[in-house]
């Protein structure tokens, strides 16, 4: 599919809305919505879009952890497992 067919004016949109979404669904490919030749918004398939949010999830998760091993904000496994044994012994307990 050519680059061409992923760009739309905004009024293409409004008399095809159908059609795009079909073809956003189908191909898994985005859709840039342009206004007055600027791009204003890009069209996604559900799909798509939570694999996109739980990569961003992730790569947030990941800068953190950098962060704090830079910063010294680290345990060892050791200290790791018996604050975990202790927090669970407190859940156990609050039951």
């Amino acid at each position: 599919m050519n680059i061409k067919d992923d760009i739309r004016p905004i009024s293409y949109i409004k008399a095809n809305a159908a059609e795009v979404l079909d073809q956003v669904n189908e191909s898994r490919r985005p859709v840039y919505v342009t206004q007055n030749g600027e791009a204003k918004a890009v069209l996604l398939d559900t799909e798509s879009y939570e694999k996109m949010k739980n990569t961003l999830g992730l790569l947030k998760l990941l800068t953190q952890g950098e962060s704090d091993i830079v910063n010294g904000n680290v345990l060892s496994q050791d200290d790791f497992f018996l604050s975990m044994d202790h927090h669970l012994l407190e859940q156990d307990e609050q039951r």
